[in-house]
């Protein structure tokens, strides 16, 4: 007997963790791993000057998220403080 499919939006939401589930014939292990464009400390002696402004480059867009996130989360952390700050 076969088990009924889902249909509809939960169907999509379904296929869509079992994408990022991966398969269970395949442990983490067995999927490849994303290449690390920089490692900070690593060895810089045979990289170009053009590898070297795109290292730059990644590294001042990455700083630039981390303010971001981190302006994100003090000012949510400084309106909590102030809605539980007593009168």
């Amino acid at each position: 007997m076969l088990a009924a499919m889902p249909v509809g939006r939960l169907a999509g939401i379904q296929a869509v963790m079992n994408l990022t589930r991966g398969s269970a014939m395949f442990g983490d292990d067995d999927l490849p791993k994303p290449k690390k464009l920089h490692e900070i400390g690593c060895d810089l002696t045979f990289l170009s000057a053009g590898e070297l402004e795109e290292r730059i480059a990644l590294l001042r867009d990455e700083i630039a998220r981390l303010e971001t996130d981190k302006i994100s989360k003090t000012s949510s952390r400084s309106v909590a403080e102030s809605l539980f700050k007593s009168k």
